[in-house]
């Protein structure tokens, strides 16, 4: 029983590894909806370069920074108990290759494909690892000093902070390092639109994304016994809520509409374990309305060309997900208890202070060092020209 236990638990997580790395091709099918036509290769690119350098990274480097384990042993101790230390390790790499995802959609059109290489493996082989231990594991006795300081015991279950806000905010000091695209913000005050390229790519992007988070958050139980039926209606309660209320707010515009569900599941993934159904419709329809307000201001009156809005989405969407599981994951309000308020509004504060702090750290070295901008020839060509020599449509510009 224990054989088949083992390799049940190993499936199990396997299959959960196979659908968040199936959402990175939803990160890459909302940005090439998202941004304009002459950057849509790059986009497709970006994902999944950015991807395999986070697999390198995170497999030699970064999985030991987090959790103190390595790979240098033969073949075949790596396959004992069938292999579930190696598809655990797939599993959280897919976690973390999300991080360079998110940041990709803030920066499109105008970075440098390069220097933004050089940032995922810096992110994903160190800084995400830093935290995502702290958080996860009590590596250097994070967690229990967060406890000996609030009371309470921190409780992320699938990664609202650490893995979402974490993303949201080291994005934005990168997009305020870059500065918006060319011509968006002009000097007479107005504002260029710059509008979808594709709806119908944008959508496909947030349903492939909406499907697999049912992996991302229902397999963070990591093994069989401990998976939960409430996790998985829980997401789904969140998207649903969220999806209305950006409908709502914003007006029927399919932009919010296919962003509404993805606010509701960031949001939800910290206390998806621990809240009832009713509360997470309630913090995902909070999220949606947080996406709608925040990337309305950050766009047209702050002036922060944030493209995708990942940092309204990811990051501010994710810090309230973290305070969220402190307060409706409490059995006054129909949840599971175990959580505490204080220690919640701890963590989001550290999470979000460490990812300001990296996110300037590494974007601002790599400013300076290498530049993080296409030149203004090459923006005004687009990223597909300039970088990669072709457009996504070349059918299109034959004369024979």
């Amino acid at each position: 029983m224990e054989q088949l236990k083992q390799g049940t638990d190993a499936l199990f997580i396997l299959l959960g590894a196979v659908m968040v790395l199936a959402m990175h091709a939803g990160f890459a099918f909302l940005e090439l909806g998202t941004v304009r036509g002459k950057n849509q290769v790059n986009a497709l690119v970006k994902i999944l370069v950015d991807f395999c350098v986070s697999t390198i990274v995170y497999f030699f480097v970064g999985y030991t920074v987090a959790y103190g384990v390595d790979f240098y042993a033969g073949a075949g101790t790596l396959a004992q108990g069938n292999g579930y230390a190696l598809v655990k390790f797939f599993f959280l790499l897919t976690f973390a290759a999300a991080i360079p995802a998110i940041i990709s959609g803030g920066i499109a059109e105008r970075a440098k494909f390069g220097p933004q290489l050089i940032a995922t493996a810096l992110i994903v082989g160190v800084f995400y690892p830093l935290c995502e231990g702290a958080m996860w594991a009590n590596r250097f006795g994070f967690g229990d000093w967060l406890t000996r300081m609030t009371g309470g015991t921190f409780h992320d279950f699938a990664g609202s902070l650490v893995v979402h806000a974490f993303g949201g905010w080291v994005a934005l000091p990168a997009v305020l390092i870059l500065g918006a695209r060319r011509n968006r913000y002009r000097k007479d005050g107005a504002m260029s639109a710059h509008p979808p390229s594709s709806i119908p790519f944008l959508a496909l992007g947030s349903w492939i994304l909406a499907v697999g988070w049912f992996g991302f958050n229902v397999m963070s139980a990591q093994t069989i016994d401990k998976i939960s039926g409430l996790v998985a209606v829980n997401s789904l309660m969140a998207l649903a809520g969220g999806t209305l209320v950006a409908v709502l707010m914003g007006r029927n515009d399919p932009g919010f509409a296919y962003n509404g569900p993805l606010a509701g599941l960031v949001a939800v993934c910290a206390g998806s374990d621990v809240m009832h159904p009713a509360g997470a419709l309630v913090v995902g329809g909070i999220a949606g309305a947080i996406f709608v307000v925040m990337f309305t201001l950050t766009q047209n009156k702050w002036k922060i060309d944030d493209v995708l809005g990942v940092w309204p989405l990811h990051g501010l969407c994710g810090a309230w997900g973290g305070i969220a599981a402190g307060i409706f994951g409490q059995e006054a309000l129909g949840g599971v208890g175990g959580v505490h308020l204080g220690t919640q509004v701890a963590g989001t504060v550290i999470v979000v202070f460490f990812a300001l702090a990296t996110g300037f750290a590494v974007y601002g070295l790599l400013h300076r060092v290498l530049g993080l901008r296409l030149t203004q020839e090459e923006e005004f060509d687009g990223a597909d020209l300039s970088i990669h020599r072709i457009k996504a449509s070349p059918e299109q510009e034959v004369s024979w």
